[in-house]
């Protein structure tokens, strides 16, 4: 059941606090293991409450809480309450909505997946006056405007696949 949460203005909590992994108002993105290091850019998306606990389609039926399905967040895109409907309350009804609706589907790597689920939430609280959300612009959004939470996770993010693409120049050149 949706319980109202404080505004931002009400609650202090609203910042990112990357020790605790709370990204208040925030879409934050881990990279999958083999899958982000053949496609960089593709990845496991969540999305978090107005208390930054972050919500995830982690599996057939299953939408993980606080505990995502490849790891802790390595970027995060931070958004404007605001601008859902009825702001944080919005944003807080979106989320939970979009969370019961796919705990009753099954998980589709291709087309019905996290990125689907966190689009959905968008959708819901009609996130910028748009109900077109969908994982294809939500990929290239936090690949444009996600954060690196530290130089730690932007290694983690990217060193499988340069090690790759050395890997791959280094052969093609000896061979």
């Amino acid at each position: 059941m949706y319980q109202r949460v404080p505004t931002m203005e009400e609650d202090v909590t609203a910042k990112v606090d990357h020790a605790k992994s709370r990204y208040p108002f925030c879409i934050v993105w881990t990279p999958i293991p083999v899958i982000s290091w053949l496609l960089p850019f593709i990845g496991h998306m969540g999305i978090a409450t107005s208390r930054g606990v972050i919500r995830d389609f982690a599996g057939p039926y299953y939408v993980s809480e606080d505990n995502m399905a490849f790891g802790a967040p390595t970027r995060y895109w931070k958004l404007d309450p605001a601008k859902a409907l009825s702001g944080a309350d919005g944003w807080d009804k979106g989320v939970a909505e979009a969370s019961t609706i796919y705990n009753g589907r099954i998980h589709n790597l291709c087309c019905d997946n996290c990125h689907s689920h966190v689009a959905t939430a968008l959708n819901l609280m009609t996130y910028d006056g748009k109900t077109n959300w969908n994982m294809v612009n939500l990929c290239f959004f936090m690949l444009f405007r996600g954060h690196y939470v530290s130089v730690a996770r932007f290694v983690k993010s990217w060193l499988p696949s340069l090690v790759l693409v050395v890997l791959i120049v280094t052969l093609s050149v000896v061979l």
